[in-house]
């Protein structure tokens, strides 16, 4: 439970147009759309997923580092990664299946056989996007264990393009499709609370100290 005493305290640091801000905000954010980039080695590609990502009202992503360890890139996200929630795994098989144990679904976004266009996709349940490396796309394990497949379809010599396009393209789509939905798509009360405690403790200098004098009267 978050505490509301202690939120409304640390409000009162913010101006009012920044809390309208924030409100504003997470009254736009979802957590039924999630994004998985898995082992992208560029470190520019990663960080502009999450900005992306932030920028299109997703809350959260998820990123396995299995191979190629910290790829995210605090300069080029340019501070999304504070508004957006960062979870990092360093395996595959543990992403998918905490992801697929929250009740996601899991799209891997590649020209597999199976695969849908973009503008034909619908939501049939929580929905979480993969993505893959720059140069071998997605692993045959995400493959093997996605519920279905997504591609971007192409009408020139370029067979693929950037990752990080390809998420921008992805999700603006498909965030303007799920908020046209009658899916329960929005944040629930406890987590917007959450959140606003979360960018509230971001946005105060020396936010530690006021905190203990808080507890301490």
């Amino acid at each position: 439970m978050v505490d509301i005493d202690l939120l409304e305290y640390l409000e009162g640091f913010l101006t009012t147009e920044r809390k309208a801000r924030f409100e504003k905000i997470l009254s736009e954010r979802t957590n039924f759309l999630t994004v998985a980039i898995e082992d992208v080695f560029q470190l520019h590609n990663t960080s502009a997923i999450v900005r992306s990502c932030d920028s299109f009202g997703i809350q959260s992503v998820h990123v396995v580092e299995e191979r190629y360890q910290e790829r995210l890139d605090k300069n080029i996200a340019m501070g999304a990664q504070k508004w957006v929630d960062v979870h990092r795994y360093q395996s595959t098989s543990t992403c998918v299946d905490e992801l697929k144990s929250r009740g996601y679904q899991v799209i891997a976004t590649s020209p597999h056989e199976q695969s849908v266009t973009l503008d034909s996709f619908e939501f049939s349940s929580k929905t979480a996007l993969f993505f893959g490396t720059e140069w071998h796309g997605l692993s045959q394990e995400v493959l093997d264990k996605a519920d279905g497949f997504l591609h971007i379809p192409m009408i020139g010599f370029s067979e693929s393009l950037n990752v990080s396009v390809s998420a921008a393209i992805i999700l603006q789509t498909l965030s303007k499709k799920l908020r046209n939905s009658n899916f329960d798509w929005t944040l629930s009360e406890d987590e917007i609370l959450r959140k606003r405690l979360d960018w509230a403790k971001k946005s105060i200098k020396n936010v530690e100290g006021i905190i203990e004098r808080y507890l301490a009267d």
